[in-house]
């Protein structure tokens, strides 16, 4: 496979292993390294990415495994969640303010759980996957990821409920 196949078959999911890399390390430049790293793996499988039935979800696994990699390591201690897609671009300013605050404070939320529901949040509600694409991935069971997801549902709802009634958390 040539150099333009190779991006013709990533480019479809190269903004999503971004977005993956970005919920888990520090900054935008780390998760650009990450993409980077990781498609420079992938270039290095081209001659047999043909036995793969997804090259996406192989690129997945790869993200993460280099995120948590990443976040094991001594440089990645103080790494935090960052997104800012949240605001709608058609709201009038006061609500992109509210939606802008109540969104910080599910960031801090979401950022205090811990690693694995970290990861099935971002996948399932944030890039919308499948939990059987999910299921691959994480090599974990879809009930599993089902009882995961329930509960980190759970702390966010609560925590958000409890910020709401008595001012801050």
């Amino acid at each position: 496979m040539n150099q333009k196949e190779f991006m013709q078959l990533v480019n479809p999911f190269k903004d999503k292993l971004f977005r993956i890399a970005k919920r888990l390390l520090v900054s935008t430049e780390e998760a650009e390294d990450a993409t980077q790293e990781v498609l420079v793996k992938l270039w290095n499988k081209n001659d047999s990415l043909a036995q793969y039935n997804s090259v996406e979800a192989l690129a997945m696994t790869m993200t993460k495994n280099y995120c948590l990699d990443q976040l094991k390591s001594k440089r990645a201690s103080n790494m935090k969640i960052v997104h800012n897609n949240f605001t709608d671009r058609e709201a009038g300013l006061q609500q992109q303010v509210e939606d802008k605050d109540t969104w910080n404070w599910v960031e801090r939320i979401i950022n205090d759980l811990p690693e694995q529901q970290k990861l099935i949040v971002q996948m399932r509600d944030i890039e919308e996957m499948e939990f059987e694409e999910i299921s691959k991935i994480l090599d974990m069971n879809e009930s599993a990821i089902r009882t995961a997801l329930s509960r980190a549902r759970k702390t966010i709802r609560e925590t958000m409920t409890k910020t709401h009634h008595y001012g801050i958390g």
